[in-house]
């Protein structure tokens, strides 16, 4: 019956293009693979190998059975790295719920070194918005949350404050309140304002109502692209409308009001009493950078 280090043998001396550049890849010597591969055709009954050139080209069968044999040695690779994984008690699965506000470059530059640290560890990402990632955590969906501060989480929850995230107030380009250089609280209350909160967000808790006339969504997305049509105005992160902005589809509005960016903090939630595993130790301690210009991976 064949082997894995046959397998190996076939793939490598067909991605190297010759028996003897395997052989020094694997520090055997060039009679060797060549036994090993004939054993292979034997154990298969096929010619993987037209020998007939200087150099061994794959057969029609052989060209077939190729892709065949690198998912067998891939999934032993997996395996292996899964069996190494259990013994070092890494988790087999993560959930994460991350606030929609916060879809920033850097969250998945996280997620691909976490893939690349703890292969064999599921990740699954959540997610939500407002309180609603808290609760995720707290319900014990979730083992990290990252979310905009909420001050009663930290009767509940371990917080750890990361930084602060940037809003702006602004409508779409063909607004009325486009033509006005100058804004004033009162000159915003005439128009539907957009407001978005959890599902279990009993009321706003970063921006004022305003207005008399309030649409509310759960989510940034939806938010951005109901300003983009007019519907109302309301505060986006500035980072999820700059490029909008910039190609003026989206305008922010000079409130008077504002000196500055509205600043929102956030923070990383887990549940109190609650251990991590190496996975999600490496996770929590990464995701305490996000806003970092350079995450610490």
């Amino acid at each position: 019956m064949y082997n894995l280090e046959q397998l190996n043998m076939f793939v490598l001396s067909a991605q190297l293009g010759s028996f003897s550049a395997c052989a020094r890849h694997i520090g055997k010597v060039q009679s060797a693979v060549s036994q090993g591969i004939a054993n292979l055709e034997i154990d298969l009954n096929v010619e993987l190998f037209d020998r007939s050139t200087r150099k061994p080209v794959l057969t029609k069968e052989g060209q077939h059975l190729f892709n065949f044999a690198q998912a067998i040695l891939q999934q032993a690779r997996e395996l292996e790295c899964a069996s190494k994984a259990l013994t070092k008690h890494e988790e087999n699965q993560l959930n994460i719920v991350v606030d929609d506000v916060l879809q920033v470059d850097s969250l998945y530059r996280i997620m691909d070194a976490f893939s690349q640290r703890f292969s064999a560890t599921s990740l699954h990402v959540l997610t939500a918005s407002g309180i609603d990632v808290r609760n995720l955590v707290l319900a014990g969906k979730a083992n990290i949350g990252v979310m905009l501060c909420d001050f009663d989480t930290i009767r509940e929850a371990d917080v750890c404050y990361i930084g602060n995230v940037a809003f702006v107030p602004v409508v779409s380009q063909q607004h009325p309140l486009v033509e006005s250089e100058v804004i004033e609280p009162m000159d915003l209350i005439p128009y539907r304002q957009i407001l978005a909160r959890g599902l279990e967000d009993a009321n706003e808790r970063y921006f004022p109502v305003v207005s008399p006339h309030v649409w509310r969504v759960n989510n940034q997305f939806s938010m951005i692209n109901m300003i983009e049509q007019g519907l109302g105005w309301g505060y986006l992160p500035r980072h999820l409308v700059a490029d909008k902005v910039e190609a003026g589809r989206l305008h922010i509005l000079p409130v008077s009001f504002d000196h500055k960016d509205w600043s929102i903090p956030v923070e990383v939630v887990t549940a109190k009493g609650v251990t991590l595993g190496p996975a999600g130790t490496w996770l929590k301690h990464a995701v305490k950078s996000l806003l970092d210009p350079q995450p610490q991976l």
